[in-house]
């Protein structure tokens, strides 16, 4: 309840501020924006190439994996025939 209350609390002021009657920092508050995007589109940039590397990393290791199971069944299949024969 408390975060609540603080939260619209916080969002009264932000709006007051920015508001041309309230302190009238929307230019500022504008000029922040214009600055922080670029920064922003780095950061989310960077995010996405490391998501990128590791989802490549992980199909690489799920075709091995693979490979390395169909190898598995293979030659346990032929070891089940032979036993079979004896």
């Amino acid at each position: 309840m408390t975060a609540l209350l603080i939260g619209i609390v916080l969002l009264i002021v932000a709006i007051v501020m920015c508001v041309p009657g309230g302190l009238n920092w929307w230019n500022d508050v504008l000029a922040f924006l214009r600055g922080a995007v670029p920064v922003i589109a780095v950061l989310a940039g960077i995010v996405a190439v490391l998501v990128g590397v590791a989802d490549i990393r992980d199909k690489k290791e799920a075709e091995k994996e693979e490979k390395e199971e169909a190898a598995n069944n293979k030659s346990s299949d032929t070891g089940d025939s032979n036993s079979a024969n004896k």
